[in-house]
């Protein structure tokens, strides 16, 4: 019943929120697994919760390869024993108008934001049906909550992960918890995936005048964690009370 002790993956973990739950969570006393494509940012982060005391270790991750997410419950596994939590953060969010015709930014989209969860929820649930216990937490979005131009792909993706959080909860019976958690507009380096600089432009100005920070999201999900094991956080909205 509590954050202290547990194993916990996170994936998006160099930075953003990946990296604010990442810290946060070791001060609680958790085991974290750190997953993310740039290995000098993931060093980085390692280091930073090390040097405070924490339990970290790291596996250079890309979640649009199934391997690489089968590699890093693995390696929480032969560090820790076991794996409690799976985090499923990484996202990106190339926004663009449909008749920009970013075809490219679309499938990154699907390939980050949809099928990287799918191969994370498909990484640890061996180990969770093996444990006969485990966390899935998916990070999806508020976009997917009110649509408007120039997001219709990308909260098409977070809308996909929050069926799939529902159904994979139906079915996941007594042993498994399942929590979808929307953040709003965050301070974060997200708007670094867009390539549409009119988007990326009038996103940026939004995000600099209401975002709240990335730490926000991350007490969220540990209040999720935290939770006795037969109490499942089914879903959290977390948003600036400024925003729309």
């Amino acid at each position: 019943m509590s954050i202290a002790g547990k194993v916990v993956a996170i994936t998006g973990a160099s930075s953003g929120i990946g990296r604010a739950t990442a810290i946060l969570l070791a001060e609680a006393g958790a085991t974290v697994v750190l997953g993310a494509r740039r290995e000098d940012l993931l060093a980085d982060a390692a280091r930073d919760i090390a040097a405070a005391g924490g339990k970290v270790t790291y596996k250079v991750t890309d979640v649009c390869v199934r391997s690489d997410l089968e590699a890093l419950v693995a390696r929480a596994v032969e560090y820790a024993g076991r794996l409690d939590v799976i985090v499923n953060n990484a996202g990106i969010s190339p926004l663009s108008r449909f008749d920009a015709l970013r075809v490219e930014d679309w499938d990154a989209m699907i390939d980050v934001n949809l099928r990287g969860t799918l191969y994370g929820i498909a990484a640890a649930l061996p180990v969770f049906q093996r444990q006969r216990s485990g966390h899935v937490i998916n990070v999806v979005s508020t976009a997917g909550i009110k649509i408007v131009p120039t997001m219709g792909v990308y909260a098409a993706t977070k809308n996909a992960v929050r069926t799939i959080s529902e159904a994979l909860r139906q079915e996941a019976g007594a042993h498994l918890r399942v929590t979808e958690v929307s953040p709003g507009m965050i301070a974060t380096n997200l708007t670094d995936s867009f390539t549409d600089p009119v988007a990326r432009d009038a996103i940026a100005a939004r995000v600099a005048a209401v975002a709240i920070p990335a730490a926000a999201i991350a007490r969220g999900i540990a209040y999720a964690i935290d939770q006795p094991d037969d109490v499942d956080v089914g879903s959290i909205v977390i948003r600036p009370t400024a925003q729309d």
